[in-house]
Formats: C-alpha cells, structure tokens, sequence
C-alpha cells in the first residue's frame, strides 16, 4: 500500500512537469529505479555482536529504490532536483551459541521514505550526450521499528529488534552519471550514487532465551551504501491549442 502511494503521487506529479518551459531554463519529470548495494569504501556493511558465548553476525545484503524525480533548471546546464523515494533494505542474520550446539540464521527487512535535494552541474560531451555530478542531502522518514525472529531447534529463541531513534533524519548524498537526450522519446539516465546518513539507520537488540534464562547485546546499523542508478525523463509536451500572447489590456 505504502509503495502504491509513491507511485501515485509521483504520477499525479506528471503532468505538471511534462510540459514546455515558456520563460527560463526547462523543467523535467521522471522516474527512477535503483539498485542498493552494500560495501564497505563509505561504511560498515556487517556487524559483529557477542555476548557470554551468544554471537551474531547482520550482513546489508542487495536492495532496492524506485520514486519520482524532477529538475527544475536554474540555468541551461545547473538544475535543482528532488523528488520522493521508497527505499527497502535487506539484512541476513546469522547467530550462533556453540556451547549448546545450536546454529543459524534470519532475515531483517526495514523501510524509509526520502527527499532529496541536490544541485546538479552538466558537462555537454556532444549533441545528444551530458555527464552530470551533483552534491546535496536528503530528508528521510522511518516509519515504524522492525522485528524478526527464530526458533531454530527446541526452547531456543532469537530475537532482533530494530528501533528507532528517531523517525527523521538527514543524509549526505553524491551522484555521477551520464544521459543520453532525445527530443521525442526523453531522456535516459546511468550513473552511481553513494549515501551517507548522519546517524545509525537503527538500533539493533539481539536476545537469546532458553529455559527462562536470556543473553542480551546491541548495536548500531550504519546506513551507507553505493548504488547504480536508472532514470527517465519525459519529453515537453508541446501546447499545439491557442497561445495567449501577453500584452497591454486594449
């Protein structure tokens, strides 16, 4: 329901910015999907917990982005764009309490919302070709803490819990990319990103039970990651009705 409605409203979004520009630089909507990555060049991608013989390792595995973006230009080659994205990240959980012989593993799956401000710069290669670097952050929304849990073999149990800081928070974010511009079909977008937040995505508790008795240890989830990035933009449509031609009131 929650990804319906970014579809939505990106779609609602569309015919205000598909269309011509009369004064000043042109303005463009568009569509973006992006594939998440984990690595460790701007971040930590894996967390390591013990505690009194109870281990766990949280792996950042591969996710995804898809949202609306628009330019709104400033000039012929500098532009502001931003946009609303849905954001879902992926964790593979594995634990372990060797002493009782007892092993394996879970998923953790967490959402967040984001919109991006960013100032881009274009560097026009040929007619149809522009590479394009910007710098700027993005405002993001958790909306509500995740838990998953295990029960591998007998009374043993595990439990993560992630919980929030806070439900607002702010990332610093870089992209570089390359476009290919049509006049009649769009344009098309490749290029990376990387994302750095400010603070932990989220806290991580992780419990063992068994028998009455619990071993309990935390974390902090680091919610860096590097992307590839595709995008496209609409073409202007052009108004082919009756133009109004500003002028004195006669």
């Amino acid at each position: 329901m929650k990804k319906l409605l970014v579809i939505v409203l990106c779609l609602m979004t569309l015919p205000t910015f598909a269309q011509v520009q009369k004064v000043g630089p042109p303005s463009y909507f568009g569509l973006h999907v992006r594939t998440l990555f984990p690595t460790q060049f701007i971040g930590t991608n894996t967390l390591d917990l013990e505690e009194a013989g109870f281990f766990t390792t949280i792996s950042q595995r591969v996710g995804y982005s898809f949202g609306g973006t628009v330019r709104a230009g400033l000039t012929d080659l500098i532009f502001l764009e931003t946009g609303i994205n849905f954001n879902q990240r992926y964790y593979n959980i594995d634990f372990s309490v060797p002493d009782s012989n007892v092993f394996g593993s879970t998923d953790l799956s967490f959402i967040e919302y984001d919109i991006p401000i960013n100032a881009l710069i274009y560097i026009r290669l040929s007619d149809k070709w522009y590479s394009s670097a910007s710098l700027g952050f993005a405002l993001t929304f958790k909306p509500t803490n995740v838990q998953t849990f295990a029960q591998p073999t007998g009374p043993h149990r595990f439990v993560y819990t992630g919980l929030l800081r806070r439900k607002l928070g702010f990332d610093a974010m870089a992209n570089f990319g390359f476009e290919y511009r049509t006049e009649k079909k769009g344009f098309f977008y490749i290029g990376g990103s990387a994302r750095v937040p400010f603070s932990p995505l989220f806290d991580i508790i992780a419990s063992y039970e068994w028998e009455g008795t619990s071993r309990r240890t935390f974390g902090e989830m680091d919610g860096s990651y590097l992307s590839l990035d595709l995008k496209y933009f609409f073409p202007n449509v052009r108004n082919k009705g009756p133009q109004f031609n500003e002028g004195p009131i006669e």
